[in-house]
């Protein structure tokens, strides 16, 4: 397993990170278990998860799957950078969401209680809080740190204005601020790169790209239409409008010998500014087969191949801007 610091800080992470989303929902704990022993066994100590992950409200169904495996002991909770989620509705009462003083105190705790640990790593706001001031955000993120209850803090879903307010806010009460974003990134959501990547690289924050395969469109889906969420039918209509990008996204990976998702998470970990792409596996096989990504280098010349298939958004590959400057003059 190949690790890095997460951001500017001096926390070693793996360069692949374990998504839970599937904890529940999709895999059973007995095998939820077998996924989680498969991965410390290969060196992943980097963990994802989410106080509404198992999509029942207020049930943490994937933090319990989570803490129920921490407390058969064995050292396992001390080998992982454990990180989890606060925002989204967790009971139907007027606190029961966002980023209020109360909801932070009271779901970290919460979070605490299911996942059956006397801390969280890396504590993520889930999305930005246009109702909440920061001095209050901060206020509240600033007691968890002291109290140990949280060691660092991140935001996921965050525009790069976002980023620069939230951490500026932070500097000016000589805190820490945020160390990580997490956000939707993969090759047919390029977005990011136009703001959020460079205020991530900015302000010394790690990406954490979820649904690096694109809802697993980008993992061969022409070959295997029919198989997991490619199976959806808003899945399926991505893939038709999609569908001469990826035959020629899938033509480029057979000329490589190599399996499209594994490409897909290469591609990803070939930005400087990336931590480690969130893998959501719902077997120990799809684990497995994540780890070749870690193996596989791109060529500057198979990086421009890329971009030809999926252009940067917003930049004429005619021309040598680079974002954010793509759409500045």
């Amino acid at each position: 397993m190949q690790y890095t610091r997460l951001g500017r800080t001096g926390l070693q992470v793996s360069r692949l990170c374990l998504g839970t989303m599937n904890f529940g929902p999709q895999t059973s704990e007995p095998d939820s278990f077998a996924i989680m022993d498969k991965a410390l066994e290969q060196g992943i100590n980097f963990w994802d998860t989410a106080d509404v992950y198992g999509w029942k409200l207020g049930e943490r169904i994937t933090e319990k799957i989570i803490g129920n495996y921490f407390a058969q002991g064995g050292g396992r909770r001390e080998k992982i950078v454990l990180a989890t989620k606060v925002y989204n509705e967790v009971e139907k009462w007027p606190n029961g969401s966002r980023l209020s003083k109360l909801r932070i105190k009271k779901g970290c705790e919460d979070s605490l209680k299911a996942l059956q640990t006397d801390y969280i790593d890396l504590f993520q706001m889930h999305h930005v809080d246009r109702d909440s001031p920061w001095e209050e955000i901060w206020e509240a993120m600033e007691q968890l740190v002291q109290e140990g209850k949280a060691l660092y803090i991140g935001s996921s879903n965050f525009a790069g204005w976002h980023i620069a307010e939230a951490n500026e806010k932070a500097r000016q009460r000589g805190t820490l601020g945020l160390v990580c974003e997490q956000s939707k990134y993969h090759l047919l959501c390029r977005y990011p790169e136009l703001e959020v990547i460079p205020a991530c690289e900015k302000y010394g924050l790690g990406l954490i790209p979820w649904s690096p395969l694109g809802s697993g469109i980008l993992g061969g889906a022409l070959q295997k239409a029919s198989e997991g969420r490619r199976a959806q039918e808003g899945v399926q209509k991505d893939i038709e409008r999609n569908r001469p990008a990826l035959e020629k996204w899938e033509a480029f990976c057979k000329a490589r010998g190599e399996n499209p998702a594994d490409v897909a998470l290469a591609w990803l970990l070939s930005n400087k500014v990336v931590t480690a792409p969130i893998i959501g596996p719902r077997t120990t096989e799809q684990l497995d087969g994540s780890l070749r990504a870690l193996e596989i280098t791109l060529s500057p010349e198979d990086l421009k191949q890329i971009d030809e298939i999926f252009p940067p958004v917003g930049l004429n590959l005619t021309e040598s801007k680079p974002a954010p400057e793509a759409y500045a003059w």
